[in-house]
């Protein structure tokens, strides 16, 4: 299969499906051999959006399967995220999945089973780790030059207004974007969940049927404490959609805008009541197209279907991340700390 083109069937044609579309159309090791979705009108319109001229189009996922794919896109919201995934890896396919990787953590155990036991490659599109600067930080707090890590805060703070099913959906900002922000603390961190209290709300203002907003303290491996401030609905002076940090450790702290702009001092003072500082700078990677964001998380898939490597994103990682999300939501309803297990 190395030198072939790895045949791709799609299924989930919302919106969603350009984000992936757009870089999928730019790699050459890639056929995009159906689209599939519910509404057969909306696959339609997309192979009309993209110039798919030669492709099945359907509203039945068996049908499209016949076709032997290498691996499915599946853009299907998260509720049926599990019965596609599990008839896609039964049908001998590689599943790259939208995030969150499963409704509930007890289907995403089911889903990393059945991705084992039939030696497919299950991933993930957590999209953020495969941006340049979000790498260029983990580089910089992996080299140590602030020492260990010792509180990690981040906020997130976007009014978004996406009508659909979102607007319908048990605990939105949890479920469909914190898993996000709980995958980059991890990342960044090279740090694992161990326990959560979370609060979780509905703001008066709020266009959302259920709680759109939630903060939550994560204890994580390492002794290092993580918290999580966050809304769907929060209207002005937006942050970034990775969000605002503030990383302290031993030596010295650092604030990130999600972006690229990153500040740390190291301490270097030995007295006085406010010690003295030492601005330290941090070089970001070459911003490469082909290695951002959705672009780079696809060619990372499709060079684990050709080499066996497996991906950043893969679901065996990942579910640890989506543990973060049940237990907030856990903590939430229970209204008292809650132990993280996997």
């Amino acid at each position: 299969m190395e030198n072939e083109r790895i045949k791709v069937v799609l299924i989930g044609c919302g919106a969603i499906s350009a984000a992936w579309l757009v870089p999928t159309l730019k790699e050459k090791k890639i056929k995009i051999i159906g689209l599939v979705d519910v509404n057969k009108n909306n696959a339609e319109a997309k192979a009309h959006q993209f110039k798919l001229h030669n492709v099945f189009i359907s509203s039945n996922f068996d049908e499209a399967l016949k076709l032997k794919p290498d691996a499915v896109f599946n853009c299907t919201p998260p509720e049926i995220h599990y019965e596609t995934t599990i008839e896609a890896l039964k049908n001998g396919c590689h599943v790259l999945v939208e995030k969150p990787l499963a409704h509930s953590l007890y289907h995403a155990k089911k889903m990393v089973e059945e991705a084992e036991k039939r030696n497919k490659i299950l991933s993930v599109i957590q999209n953020r780790r495969y941006y340049h600067y979000i790498r260029g930080v983990q580089k910089f707090l992996s080299l140590k030059k602030l020492g260990n890590l010792t509180t990690v805060n981040s906020e997130f703070y976007i009014g978004a207004h996406f009508g659909g099913f979102r607007d319908e959906m048990k605990h939105v900002l949890l479920l469909d974007m914190a898993i996000h922000t709980f995958d980059m603390a991890r990342f960044l961190t090279c740090a694992d969940p161990i326990s959560v209290y979370c609060h979780e709300w509905n703001p008066l203002n709020s266009w959302y049927k259920y709680d759109a907003s939630a903060n939550a303290i994560f204890e994580m491996t390492g002794g290092i404490i993580y918290t999580y401030l966050g809304s769907w609905c929060a209207e002005g002076v937006n942050t970034s959609w990775a969000g605002n940090w503030r990383f302290i450790a031993e030596k010295g702290s650092a604030i990130w805008d999600g972006m690229d702009k990153f500040f740390a001092q190291i301490v270097t003072g030995k007295k006085g009541f406010i010690r003295k500082t030492k601005d330290i700078k941090i070089s970001f990677p070459d911003k490469k197209e082909e290695n951002e964001g959705h672009h780079g998380l696809i060619r990372d898939f499709i060079c684990a279907i050709k080499t066996g490597k497996k991906p950043m994103t893969a679901a065996q990682d990942n579910i640890k991340s989506l543990a973060m999300v049940f237990g907030a939501i856990e903590s939430a309803k229970k209204k008292k700390r809650v132990e993280i297990t996997i």
